[in-house]
């Protein structure tokens, strides 16, 4: 992904693509970078309702932040708005997004850093993975390092004009790789630091942010309880506001207490507030008065509740996640959740929790922690342990039953016998497992992080086995692989060897699939070692697959063959029988590799048979069927490889997985090629070309490019051809992919020989024999003698 596809492209073929003109027949589709392709989102919060207050600040904004972008002291790129807890520098922060957002077409991003609560602050690379995504970047092609996340994410801003509001940040090292460095965008930061170092060394400017003056904090009172009351005295609601400490935060809740008392006459309410101080006295110090009054409006408030929204307040506080959904918070309280529902949103009302979305909401840092201390204070340790296990036994059984509806293939890792919490959710197919996935994704790894803190050993593991299909259907690889090492490391603890095992296989699976093949060797070696301690002989034959998939990757054939001929010896004969058809295709892959076509339809049609046998999932028959019309192809069979072809698509539009989807559309681009279809095989290959894009897949999409060339040799058009074949190859040797990349020179040094350009074929060809020597299979033997001969010829 990184550069973009207008950078790998160029002479005729960039103008080609841009142009998207008719060129013999031929219609060229503008494969546009994602950069241009998908607009940043727009994700601020909705404004602050009845924002009132802080003219000064925003005229000092104003003042720094023109509409002609030229401030006082030049352009202005970062601004901080540093202040105490509850001093409203989210509001004010949000609020004049909302007024500048026009300023900014390409959108706005929007992130709480989390800097300040009770659990861990959020990491620039875990950021950087969730803006990059949001901009158009598919999980595959993210990068997996800090340095390398933070680049790409400022090559896709380069030209963009995007707001960006980092909320909640503890330290300038969180804040650093999110800057766009482009002084196009704006970044607004709020911390209760003063973050210095970003003035230093990246000219921010800053705002401190003190408490309301006793005139906005009237106001600030007087609209929020404006239909409720009548006949208030200003004297009165100034010393309410002062008992409030004119902090935004506390005048809101105090208001509400208010509006929903107007029968309390204010100085009914303040005695009551002033009452409640006097607890807080003999444990404060005397320079806490901020944190006091604060404190004293949160007792106030949560006094006041009914008993089932006070219990439902202090046990939201351990929640370790930055979000709630209502049936989450059901099974938290062992409540029904229309009636958490309700409780829910009495609480929003009451400022205690805010409502952020459809069945959601979340906590201020300073409530949580109140939130979190009142549980302490008022619940047994037995009865937080419960709480908190009800929440994890939640999370995991839903996970399971989202997973069930993503996939059939793999089987459900808890125990048929147990059952879990009410409310389960239920899903209605793979869309709806994966939005849930989204929405609940930073909460799972909190929960599975907490749950190995509190000794809940057998949840921290079986939460991400329950998650592995569809974190592998995501590539959500940063999640996958965290939560996969809590889930090895509380195995580790239980001296569960089976569990050990299975989190060493989703690691190879998810180290794979992110092309870590080194680390997944080790994962699936593990995963072997352990699996043939103990006798596990489906174990073995699964880690087995898994170190042949890898072989596969590396294009080691008869490695790769040899541990699939391992893999179907245990299945045939331990089972489960589904799997020697998985076992059967990838002999088929390996065989066709290997150029042993006859052999590989042998391989592909039992696999066919066992999955027809055991009702397997569409996905593996495609597949099949895939590398039947390849191997048809091959051989010349041009009308049999059409067939499978139309079988494979029929069972596509019951299957949403993209891969394939790509897959079938490269397969079916050569075939069409073969037959000397062209303009057909180019707009196939297109095709495939923006479906591996969406899913960054760059080798894919390499392959893509090298068969457009191929094309276009055969169409006579050389110059054109030589350039797509020059953007494969270079993406190929990004990719690290020896093999791909020798094919791609071989066919541009034909390209380049049809084009009397015979130096530089000879240059392509030097370069491709010595990629070719890491390779001792039949088909790479071919092509080494193919590509000698025409050198010394």
């Amino acid at each position: 992904m990184r550069g973009g596809v207008w950078s790998d492209l160029s002479g005729a073929a960039r103008d080609v693509v841009q142009a998207g003109h008719v060129h013999g027949g031929v219609h060229f589709h503008s494969p546009a970078p994602v950069s241009a392709e998908v607009p940043v989102p727009r994700q601020l919060p909705g404004d602050v309702s009845g924002f009132v207050g802080r003219a000064a600040e925003l005229a000092q904004l104003d003042e720094l932040l023109p509409e002609d972008g030229g401030g006082p002291e030049g352009v202005v790129s970062v601004v901080v708005i540093a202040g105490t807890a509850g001093v409203g520098k989210t509001s004010l922060a949000v609020h004049l997004a909302h007024r500048i957002s026009g300023r900014f077409p390409h959108g706005q991003l929007f992130v709480n850093l989390r800097g300040y609560d009770t659990g861990p602050p959020l990491a620039p690379a875990a950021v950087l993975e969730r803006f990059l995504r949001a901009l158009g970047v598919p999980g595959p092609a993210v990068p997996s390092g800090l340095e390398e996340r933070a680049e790409l994410y400022r090559s896709l801003l380069a030209d963009k004009r995007v707001l960006v509001v980092l909320d909640n940040a503890a330290t300038v090292g969180q804040v650093r790789p999110l800057l766009p460095g482009t002084t196009g965008c704006l970044t607004l930061v709020t911390s209760r630091h003063r973050l210095s170092g970003l003035a230093v060394r990246d000219g921010a400017r800053r705002i401190t942010l003190g408490m309301l003056s006793e005139q906005e904090s009237a106001e600030l009172i007087t609209a929020a309880t404006r239909g409720y009351r009548t006949g208030d005295d200003p004297g009165q609601i100034a010393e309410l506001a002062q008992l409030c400490a004119r902090l935004p935060l506390a005048l809101r809740i105090a208001a509400e207490r208010a509006a929903t008392h107007p029968l309390f006459a204010l100085p009914e309410l303040a005695a009551q507030l002033r009452d409640e101080s006097t607890l807080w006295e003999a444990l404060s110090s005397p320079d806490e008065e901020e944190a006091d009054a604060v404190r004293t409006v949160f007792a106030w408030s949560y006094r006041t509740l009914p008993p089932p929204a006070a219990r439902l307040f202090r046990l939201l506080g351990l929640h370790p996640g930055p979000d709630i959904s209502v049936h989450a918070a059901a099974a938290l309280t062992e409540q029904e959740p229309r009636q958490t529902h309700s409780l829910l949103d009495l609480l929003a009302g009451a400022h205690l929790i805010e409502s952020i979305g459809a069945d959601r909401y979340q906590f201020h840092d300073l409530l949580r922690a109140y939130a979190t201390d009142q549980a302490h204070q008022e619940e047994t340790l037995e009865g937080q342990h419960a709480a908190f296990h009800r929440l994890a036994s939640w999370y995991l059984y839903t996970a399971d039953a989202a997973c069930a509806a993503a996939q059939t293939f793999d089987p459900s890792i808890l125990p048929s016998e147990q059952t879990g919490p009410a409310p389960v959710m239920a899903f209605g197919g793979q869309q709806e497992a994966f939005a849930w996935h989204q929405s609940e994704q930073a909460n799972l790894l909190a929960v599975a992080r907490t749950a190995a803190q509190a000794g809940l050993e057998e949840i921290a593991w079986q939460l991400p086995a329950a998650l592995h299909g569809i974190h592998m259907a995501r590539s959500v690889f940063d999640d996958w692989k965290a939560m996969a090492d809590i889930g090895l490391e509380a195995a580790r603890r239980l001296g569960d060897q089976r569990a050990q095992a299975l989190m060493h296989n989703t690691l190879g699976i998810a180290n794979k699939d992110s092309g870590q093949l080194v680390r997944a060797t080790e994962h699936h070696q593990a995963a072997l070692d352990l699996r043939t301690r103990i006798d596990d002989h489906a174990g073995m034959a699964e880690s087995a697959n898994g170190l042949a998939l890898v072989h596969l990757g590396r294009r080691e054939l008869d490695a790769s063959r040899t541990r699939l001929e391992q893999a179907l010896a245990l299945y045939q004969q331990y089972g489960p029988h589904h799997w020697t058809g998985v076992v059967l295709c990838n002999l088929g892959f390996t065989a066709a590799d290997l150029g042993e076509l006859h052999q590989a339809a042998h391989f592909t049609r039992q696999a066919l048979t066992v999955y027809r046998e055991t009702g397997a999932d569409h996905s593996l028959r495609i597949d099949a069927l895939r590398l039947l019309a390849r191997l048809a192809r091959e051989t010349g069979q041009y009308a049999q490889a059409e067939e499978h072809l139309a079988d494979a698509f029929s069972l596509q539009e019951h299957s949403s997985f993209v891969t394939i989807d790509a897959a079938l559309r490269l397969e079916q681009a050569t075939l069409l090629n073969a037959q000397n279809r062209h303009e057909q095989a180019v707009e196939a290959y297109w095709v495939c070309e923006r479906l591996q894009r969406s899913i960054g897949n760059r080798t894919g999409q390499a392959l893509a490019y090298d068969g457009i060339g191929q094309t276009l040799r055969a169409l006579g058009r050389l110059t054109e051809a030589i350039d797509f074949h020059t953007t494969a190859a270079r993406i190929l040797r990004d990719q690290n992919q020896p093999w791909g990349l020798a094919n791609a020179l071989a066919h541009l040094a034909d390209v380049c020989t049809a084009d009397e350009q015979s130096e530089h074929a000879c240059q392509h060809r030097a370069e491709a024999l010595v990629l070719l020597d890491g390779f001792t299979d039949p088909p790479a033997a071919a092509l080494r003698q193919r590509l000698q001969e025409l050198t010394t010829g």
